[in-house]
């Protein structure tokens, strides 16, 4: 009897981006993953995700974390993280992004403060209720198309984790005339991403001196300031492929070298590349890419 040789399993990189449309539409994330490996990166919403099988080592609130199976991430919106592999054969996980004012919107129910926006002060959290709690919902977005329960499932899931892991975030007081002048920094790279601007120029606008600018930045927003800057024209990019651009116009008109370059830090920020990223979006993406 002849024996079967059988080839070895190559593990796969599998991610799959896709949005709901509750409460304006919340980004969600399906993936496994084995050698990806995000660099320090913020997002604009926040990230709460389920460790499905493996284990994953991140970085958040100054120090590194591991969140094995069945526990739940946390990472606050604006909140400076990374992400790679704790476990030889990688994990997978499901993850959300709500934004802050999604969050707002539910804060009458749990008599949060004006802003509405949680505080959740554990990187990593285990709660087997909670984790399944967040494994229905997802169940629910990815088989339901009725929209009452889509919506109660969302809602209820969002105010539970709230209640049950989220508190009111106290700031540490800093001298307030240069968190003034550090926030006229961030604000410009917030609206002028695309810029080629110097340290000797962003200092100047803040009254700063270079290296002063350098360390507070970093100790105010997580990263230096030109991590914040690719930040930013991601953050763009996004924009501009939910709108239709080809790609290689959206590399062009939000400061990256080329597509590649836009390729490298949108996959290592967001987990999927920016093409499996606007066909979610855009259904004439492929047809606009091939032209």
């Amino acid at each position: 009897m002849k024996s079967i040789e059988t080839r070895p399993q190559i593990k796969r990189e599998v991610a799959e981006f896709t949005h709901a449309k509750e409460l304006g539409g919340i980004e969600l994330l399906n993936a496994s993953y084995h050698k990806q490996n995000f660099s320090r990166h913020s997002h604009e919403g926040y990230t709460v995700g389920v460790i499905e099988s493996g284990a994953q080592r991140f970085y958040r609130t100054g120090g590194n974390h591991i969140a094995p199976e069945n526990s739940i991430i946390l990472v606050n919106a604006d909140e400076v993280h990374s992400g790679s592999s704790a476990a030889e054969g990688g994990w997978s996980y499901r993850a959300m992004y709500p934004l802050p004012e999604q969050f707002t919107l539910l804060n009458e129910e749990l008599d949060l403060p004006a802003n509405g926006a949680p505080y959740f002060p554990e990187p990593v959290v285990h709660d087997r209720v909670m984790a399944d709690t967040l494994r229905m919902m997802f169940h629910t977005l990815d088989t339901s198309e009725n929209r009452l329960l889509r919506e109660s499932v969302v809602y209820s899931t969002m105010i539970k984790l709230m209640s049950r892991h989220s508190r009111s975030k106290i700031d540490i007081p800093r001298h307030a005339a240069a968190q003034t002048q550090l926030e006229l920094v961030k604000q410009f790279l917030d609206d002028h991403p695309s810029v080629d601007i110097s340290l000797e120029e962003l200092a100047k606008l803040a009254g700063l001196s270079p290296f002063y600018l350098i360390k507070q930045f970093q100790i105010k927003c997580g990263l230096p300031p030109h991590a914040y800057q690719i930040q930013s024209r991601v953050r763009l990019a996004k924009q501009k492929i939910k709108q239709g651009y080809k790609l290689l116009d959206v590399a062009q008109e939000c400061g990256f070298h080329d597509q590649s370059h836009l390729n490298r830090h949108f996959k290592r920020t967001m987990g999927v590349t920016p093409g499996q990223y606007a066909k979610e979006f855009n259904s004439k993406f492929v047809q606009a890419n091939e032209t």
